[in-house]
Formats: structure tokens, sequence, C-alpha cells
């Protein structure tokens, strides 16, 4: 498993819950522009319509010898998952107020994969702590690293 972007935004933005593995619906160029790590899905999400599952706001760059045809970078693109897994984030979306956001683009197996995740907004202050837990695990970890390196340690 190759992952081409992370979507770290998403991990401080929201509170994830239940996660899938979705497939998706790619035009012409975009798997080269994807294989060379042009793609941002900092600002994406998706939406449940009429059953099916569409993704909004995943930039990809265009392919520079694509030719003639060269697709939108921000059009909408289409979710492949199983019809109990979209009905479950129907309903989540519907009667919880939560909202599905991409966490990861990776290849597996040869295929362009996405993982999304049900998700709830935080609000600025718990960003903050999210922040600064973050921090004080980086902080412990290095401790315990500069700890072990030292000489007198045995």
């Amino acid at each position: 498993m190759k992952i081409i972007a992370r979507n770290r935004k998403a991990f401080r933005d929201f509170e994830l819950f239940e996660k899938f593995e979705a497939g998706i619906m790619l035009e012409g160029s975009e798997v080269k522009s994807i294989r060379a790590g042009r793609v941002s899905l900092k600002d994406a999400y998706a939406k449940v319509k009429n059953e099916e599952i569409w993704l909004y706001g995943m930039h990809i760059s265009p392919y520079e010898k694509a030719g003639i045809f060269i697709p939108d970078p921000k059009r909408r693109r289409k979710l492949l998952l199983h019809k109990r897994e979209i009905m479950k984030l129907k309903s989540r979306t519907e009667e919880r107020g939560l909202t599905i956001v991409p966490i990861e683009l990776y290849f597996k197996k040869g295929i362009v994969k996405v993982k999304i995740a049900l998700a709830k907004g935080r609000r600025e202050y718990q960003k903050k702590r999210y922040l600064l837990s973050k921090q004080q695990e980086r902080d412990k970890e290095r401790e315990l690293r500069d700890y072990l390196k030292r000489k007198d340690y045995k």
C-alpha cells in the first residue's frame, strides 16, 4: 500500500469515528497525476446523493502530457462502496449531524483507493487542546529517545 496524500487538516479539525475504504472513479490522465503526487485532499468532503456517494473539493492537477482532454481539477468524483455502507453513511450523516471527510488517498494493488471517515467538527478550544496533546506526546518521545542515547544508560 503506497500512500499518496493525507488530509492532515481533517485530523485536527474533526473528531473521526468510523472509517471506510472506497474505490474512486477517475478519468483519463488523473491516475498519472495521482502517481506523480499532484493531488490535494485539503478541502475535500463527501456527500450521499441519490444513493450514491460523491467526493467534492479534491484537487487533482492536470497531467502535462494529457493532450486535448483534460478533466476539471476540482470536479466531483464518484466513490465506490457497497450499498449497505452507503446507506449506513447516509443515515449517520442525516440523524447525527456528522459529515464524511477523506483521510487518505493511496494505491492498493495498483488501484486508487480513498479512506473516508465519519467525522464531527471540533470547536476552536478542542483543536487547541488536540494540538497541545500532540506536542506533549512528541516532547515525551524526544525525552525518552535522548535518555536512551546517553552513554551512562546501560
